[in-house]
């Protein structure tokens, strides 16, 4: 048989990488939240889903029941070879851990593939999350990256991130630049999400010396920052890098590619341009129409990001480090000139 387990045993069997976690329900509740790092692999898909909530509630739970087990029975082969592929130990979850994962691990079982069931399922996670969010107390001191709009700050982060160092990278957390052209080219995330893999992130790096992360504000995109974060951002030390305009139109450009997503840039424009002179938005606008890009960024940073990064700024108390840098590469080593240097095995 089965064996159920705790969200806590779940987790730390994933940390030491020794779980496949499978999330057994439909492929639109997985696409709307999961545990991260699951697979999905559904026992039934939505339409059967909501064929079989509506014979629940109109008709009977035996008749759901029924046609459960009807619709399971034609695909069990298939269903079987998918967990047969998962070279690892595995672990399966439903919304509740009622019927889907019960299903799923019994079936398993009964060919002789061992498997866990999570207790309590999704929601059980997601209230861990929630919970754990609310009393978190994160211990490493912050050294915040700060810099006018395209200087390659979350640029900058992944690479150092890539070397080892303590990184929070909270836009690729999101799914969203932190701009009303943000969303562009990605797919946001919404809260339960972001919550998710922030909560990852944050165990991850508790022990951490201290950690990096870009000056963002509370909301990034759909999602909001937990405040004891936002705290830990103001408090922390600021680093500042100023960088020269061409090199973060260029970092803006190869960032965006607007050439890609021309409308959607023009759409996300509509946002703001009441918020600029009207002569300078007409120009930005038709820069935009016209696939002349460059110049559309150029004039938005003149006219709408510097002087609203400027007035948003003002906000730290804290004394904030300038650190020029005429490119990307020159920020990550004047970065690392100001920050304590990492043990081996504190590198992550």
């Amino acid at each position: 048989m089965f064996q159920d387990i705790s969200v806590e045993e779940l987790l730390e069997l994933q940390q030491k990488r020794e779980l496949t976690l499978v999330d057994a329900r439909s492929p639109s509740e997985y696409e709307e939240s999961t545990i991260p790092g699951s697979l999905n692999i559904p026992l039934f898909d939505d339409a059967e889903r909501a064929e079989i909530g509506t014979i629940y509630k109109q008709v009977s739970v035996q008749a759901a029941k029924d046609r459960g087990l009807e619709i399971v029975s034609a695909k069990l082969p298939a269903f079987i070879k998918r967990f047969e592929a998962i070279d690892s130990r595995k672990a399966v979850f439903c919304w509740r851990g009622g019927m889907r994962s019960k299903t799923t691990a019994t079936v398993l079982s009964l060919m002789g593939i061992r498997v866990y069931r999570l207790a309590g399922g999704f929601r059980a996670y997601r209230k861990w999350v929630v919970d754990t969010l609310e009393h978190f107390e994160f211990q490493p001191p912050a050294y915040v990256v700060h810099g006018y709009t395209g200087a390659g700050k979350t640029e900058i982060l992944r690479r150092l991130k890539a070397e080892g160092y303590p990184v929070i990278d909270l836009e690729g957390l999101a799914g969203h630049r932190g701009s009303i052209f943000g969303q562009i080219g990605l797919k946001a995330n919404n809260q339960k999400t972001f919550e998710s893999l922030l909560l990852h992130e944050l165990l991850a790096y508790q022990h951490s010396p201290y950690v990096l992360m870009e000056a963002e504000s509370k909301r990034v995109g759909k999602v909001v920052l937990p405040d004891f974060l936002v705290k830990s951002k103001e408090q922390g030390i600021q680093l500042f890098i100023d960088m020269p305009a061409e090199e973060r139109v260029k970092h803006i450009l190869e960032d965006y590619k607007p050439w890609e997503h021309k409308e959607a840039c023009i759409q996300a424009f509509e946002h703001i341009k009441r918020r600029i002179h009207t002569p300078v938005a007409a120009e930005i606008e038709g820069c935009l129409r016209e696939g002349k890009f460059e110049g559309a960024v150029r004039m938005l940073l003149e006219h709408y990001y510097d002087p609203r990064y400027e007035h948003a700024s003002k906000q730290y108390d804290t004394e904030r480090v300038t650190l020029k840098a005429a490119n990307v590469e020159e920020a990550i080593e004047a970065i690392k000139q100001r920050i304590p240097a990492l043990q081996p095995e504190e590198r992550r």
